[in-house]
């Protein structure tokens, strides 16, 4: 278990690292991992909403459809903290490219 958990958290490490450079595909994986609870994180709507954002601003419409699938199963204010989630992360990352 140790093992598989170690590499599942470099997964996630090396796409945030990739999604930390504009890399859509990465956020959609991210956003994949956190819907669905898998590389052995727990389900998060919020984080996988935020994921799903980033990479639909990027243009992809697989993104865009499943952002819009969990915002059904998310509330309102939930879904206003992904958004703030999402801007920060463009805030964040636009500084250090920058």
């Amino acid at each position: 278990m140790g093992n598989s958990l170690k590499s599942a958290r470099f997964l996630i490490e090396s796409r945030l690292r990739d999604a930390a450079t504009g890399n859509a595909q990465a956020c959609y994986d991210l956003g994949i991992v956190y819907s669905s609870g898998s590389d052995g994180v727990d389900i998060d709507l919020i984080e996988a909403h935020k994921w799903f954002n980033l990479a639909a601003m990027s243009g992809n419409e697989h993104a865009q459809e499943c952002r819009a699938e969990i915002a059904e199963d998310m509330s309102a204010r939930e879904i206003i903290e992904a958004q703030k989630a999402a801007r920060a992360w463009i805030g964040a990352t636009s500084r250090r490219v920058a």
